[in-house]
């Protein structure tokens, strides 16, 4: 982490080539960005607890320690004590697949093996540490469809020796029985889509499932960055954009229009956001639009209108007619 982390680069991460479109790499910045919306305190504290459920590059967890690092100081002077504490104690990760599992571990342990000869961590007594890829299966309907994610079976039904892609967080695997502990914060970057056999090539929506799957274990915090597209419902996406919009939970929902300013090289159709969701909240939610590196925002209720409204810059103006009650033109000529 300092003096401790000496010798070892672990900071490849604004480097990596994207796995894919659809698992795509979170930047170190972003990764800040979100954590900085958490209290800070937590950093401060021995016992508050984090967990990345669906760790691609470790950058999250990565973060964070050194966040705890720094907080705890203080508290606990002997440098290699605390770093075995925030690692052992503080800080755990469910990968994505065996490659993203060492890529996490690299990052956070300065060695692919938790256990291992140059890890920074002396208390683990296996490779995987607190960053673990338990073995999970899809649940095949009649229809070929995986019961938990939608995924094709045609695409992903595969034999022991590959990577089936049955993400462990949406597929029977609670991380609280896991670990043996209850998180403060879930933080993250899921994979968005996966193959579902249709007509070409068809995919479907998976980052709305790793949501509500992370608002059921009810951490005090839930942060993560997934496609806007669920802005507008569509695909697998109406209810959870129902349940999103009607959530007084969400503090703050940051947008970006075009997801190149967050991801760069990468496109998204729709763009990006990340949200902050607090357990213990309930009001309005703070929509920050950002577009060219320019800022606006609107405090408000999500579910205002009836069709969500996406810019905050044209909420006031919105406002300013529904006030006046007169007839709106939906109501004076036909859409034919």
């Amino acid at each position: 982490m300092t003096e401790l982390a000496a010798g070892h680069n672990p900071d490849i991460l604004t480097c990596l080539a994207n796995l894919s479109a659809d698992e795509v790499f979170t930047p170190p910045k972003l990764a800040s960005a979100m954590l900085d919306m958490l209290p800070q305190d937590l950093f401060c504290r021995a016992d508050s607890t984090f967990i990345d459920p669906m760790c691609k590059s470790g950058v999250f967890l990565r973060e964070i320690a050194r966040r705890l690092n720094e907080g705890l100081r203080d508290q606990m002077p002997d440098e290699q004590k605390r770093v075995d504490h925030i690692l052992t104690q503080q800080v755990f990760g469910l990968a994505t697949s065996e490659l993203t599992a060492a890529i996490s571990r690299r990052s956070v342990y300065c060695s692919k093996k938790a256990d291992g000869k140059y890890s920074i961590a002396t208390m683990f007594s296996t490779f995987e540490g607190n960053i673990r890829l338990p073995r999970t299966q899809h649940r095949w309907n009649r229809d070929g469809k995986c019961e938990d994610c939608g995924a094709s079976k045609g695409e992903y039904d595969r034999g022991e020796a590959r990577e089936v892609y049955a993400y462990p967080f949406i597929h029977g695997i609670d991380p609280r029985e896991l670990f043996n502990v209850r998180f403060d914060v879930i933080i993250g970057n899921p994979p968005y889509q996966l193959s579902d056999g249709g007509f070409g090539r068809s995919a479907s929506p998976i980052y709305q499932e790793f949501v509500t799957q992370a608002k059921k274990l009810e951490p005090r915090y839930l942060t993560m960055v997934i496609p806007s597209r669920w802005f507008g419902g569509g695909k697998g996406l109406d209810g959870f954009r129902a349940e999103m919009l009607s959530d007084d939970r969400l503090r703050s929902i940051t947008d970006f229009e075009d997801a190149t300013e967050v991801f760069p090289g990468v496109s998204v159709a729709g763009g990006v956001c990340f949200f902050l969701w607090d357990r213990d909240y309930h009001g309005s939610c703070a929509m920050i639009n950002v577009q060219g590196g320019v800022r606006t925002s609107t405090v408000r209720q999500l579910n205002e209108f009836s069709t969500f409204v996406r810019d905050s810059r044209a909420i006031p103006i919105i406002r300013k007619i529904t006030a006046k009650s007169e007839p709106m033109m939906r109501e004076q000529v036909s859409s034919y």
